[in-house]
């Protein structure tokens, strides 16, 4: 074997390293005579040593090859520049694809594998492998000229075509798919269709995965005669014609597909126009009419039928003049005066006579009709039966006053909440704590009428969303008959409750371990002296201290809430518990009632 150049010897077989840092007789002989290009290139970037591989792979004699700069063998400085840099940063280079120029001036393409050898965390020399891939440099060059060529051709055609690779994916769209999809659709990332969202023909979404391209890729059939619709990003729809075809490469195996689509705008426009218009104006709720500019009937729905009484045999060739009160005689000049100056009448309420001579309020829509020069020949009228709106505005006229009454209801209820807590609050932040708490107490009181239409509340809701808030809630039983509270009971109630639960927490049951809360109701006597009486009673718990004498909860307790349902309450202390009891007509909570009523 030849003895290495003098660099060489430094790299394989330096006396002043180490033994473990020299290579052995072995692996000099297999870099020298491997069969794969290998070169060591020095810390700053100089050839130290390339092997037989290396040196017949670019053509030149080991002196016009070692020793030199790798940078003079790079056409693309960048390139090595960012190889040497990665290396000296103790990165690992694996196929990297780069160009070098060879002793005949030709240049090769290769892919680098290097790393480097390090010693005390200095970079000692880089280890590259090259390899030649040149021929699949070309290759793949030819094959990128015959899918440019190809392309060149698609993109040419006047009709939409993409492809997809197996699983969909689009790895190619020409210009008039992307036109005809209103969209540019990202190759790569979009799959199965170019278009926006696509339809059936009876107009269900069809998902892009269970498109006609899908069931190609997925079933490895051409599919046809599924015609779509689509819709652009814009909103417009078009109609097309799928021709979704797999791809197959020499072994037969699914590469993927390509997919025609013929846009059957053009094909279809006449004759679904025609089909649209009349589902329109036959299964409209409203009547639509048209009429020449003689005011004499053109056209009569099915709708006009049921709204005026007349047939179609009836009204065609008649004078809509004949659908008009005597004293609405001067609507249809104007009408027709507006229309032969191209104006559309938007809405205009109304009366009409119908054939039994009954007037019914209606909205009229009135447009001009062209022909296919453009000339204004009549007009179309769509006339609206609005007596179910005109209706309606009544009854929320009743409900805004329902609604004025009630929420003074509240305010006054409210202002009592202020007051009463005002006159017993001792700081600004007590005030403020104790009105916020009552307030929403009332509003989960008003929660529970709202879900139920405000026909009111059982007590055992009532009970459970005015306890919610504080601590051991589960304590408290409830047992009584079933009854439904009136929503005046609910609110008030639901106060009563918020007052007990709050004291409660503060010095009985619930702000402690221990006890129980019984919250009991009965329902004696019959007819109507039948009485309500509950109780909340609570047992084993601390000594409780008072509400405070004359506060805004004994008020509630013993004088607010028992008269707004006509009764009267009690409160007792025990030694262990609060006990507060209400008794009044069935007639002042039963929600029943209150709703007959």
């Amino acid at each position: 074997m030849n003895e290495l150049p003098q660099a060489n010897v430094v790299a394989f077989n330096n006396p002043g390293m180490s033994a473990e840092d020299n290579l052995d007789f072995d692996y000099q002989d297999f870099f020298e005579n491997g069969s794969v290009a290998l070169h060591l290139v020095s810390a700053d970037g100089v050839i130290l040593h390339a092997n037989k591989a290396e040196l017949d792979l670019l053509g030149y004699a080991a002196e016009d090859y070692v020793g030199r700069h790798i940078a003079d063998f790079y056409p693309d400085r960048d390139m090595i520049d960012d190889i040497l840099s990665r290396l000296s940063r103790g990165e690992k280079i694996a196929r990297y694809p780069a160009r070098l120029r060879a002793g005949d001036g030709s240049i090769k393409h290769v892919e680098i594998t290097s790393s480097g050898h390090f010693k005390d965390g200095k970079l000692i020399n880089t280890r590259c492998f090259t390899v030649d891939v040149s021929d699949l440099e070309r290759t793949r060059t030819k094959l990128r000229r015959q899918d440019s060529t190809y392309h060149q051709i698609l993109d040419g055609l006047p009709v939409a075509i993409y492809t997809t690779d197996q699983d969909g994916t689009i790895t190619y769209y020409n210009r008039a798919a992307a036109d005809l999809a209103g969209r540019e659709p990202i190759v790569g990332k979009d799959k199965w269709c170019v278009t926006f969202k696509l339809f059936t023909a009876d107009r269900k979404e069809l998902p892009h995965d269970e498109c006609p391209m899908a069931i190609a890729l997925k079933e490895n059939r051409p599919v046809r005669n599924k015609q779509a619709i689509a819709q652009r990003p814009d909103g417009s729809f078009f109609p097309l014609l799928p021709h979704p075809t797999p791809l197959l490469d020499e072994h037969g195996n699914l590469m993927g597909a390509v997919n025609m689509l013929l846009d059957l705008t053009d094909r279809q426009r006449a004759e679904e126009a025609s089909q649209h218009l009349s589902a329109i104006v036959e299964s409209s709720f409203d009547a639509i009419v048209s009429k020449d500019l003689n005011a004499i009937i053109k056209s009569w729905n099915h709708a006009a039928e049921r709204l005026f009484g007349y047939t179609a045999e009836e009204a065609i060739g008649k004078s809509v003049t004949m659908l008009i009160p005597d004293d609405h005689q001067d609507e249809e000049p104007r009408i027709l005066e507006r229309i032969r100056r191209g104006e559309r009448v938007e809405t205009l309420e109304t009366v009409r006579r119908r054939k039994d001579s009954s007037l019914v309020p209606v909205s009229l829509t009135i447009s001009p009709v062209r022909n296919a020069t453009g000339q204004i020949v009549g007009a179309s009228k769509i006339a609206r039966d609005i007596t179910s709106a005109r209706e309606n505005e009544q009854c929320i006229r009743m409900l805004m006053r329902e609604v004025n009454h009630r929420v003074k209801n509240q305010y006054s209820v409210i202002l009592s909440m202020i007051r009463e807590t005002n006159k017993r609050s001792e700081t600004p932040k007590q005030f403020e704590t104790q009105v916020r708490e009552r307030i929403m107490a009332l509003s989960r009181s008003h929660d529970l009428l709202v879900s139920a239409d405000w026909k009111g509340a059982t007590i055992s809701d009532l009970l459970a969303a005015q306890v919610q808030p504080f601590p051991r809630g589960d304590v408290i039983g409830t047992s009584g008959p079933s009854l439904v509270l009136s929503p005046n009971a609910v609110q008030y109630l639901g106060i009563a409750f918020h007052e007990l639960a709050t004291n409660s927490a503060k010095y009985g049951v619930l702000s402690g371990d221990d006890g129980q809360i019984s919250v009991t109701w009965t329902i004696t006597g019959s007819g109507a002296s039948r009485l309500f009486r509950l109780t909340w009673s609570e047992t084993d718990g601390p000594q409780v201290q008072t509400i405070g004498e004359g506060g805004f909860g004994t008020v509630v307790l013993q004088r607010v809430a028992p008269a707004a349902v006509g009764g009267q309450g009690h409160l007792e202390y025990g030694p262990h518990g609060v006990t507060w009891s209400l008794e009044a007509p069935l007639a002042g909570v039963d929600g029943s009632v209150a709703n007959q009523t």
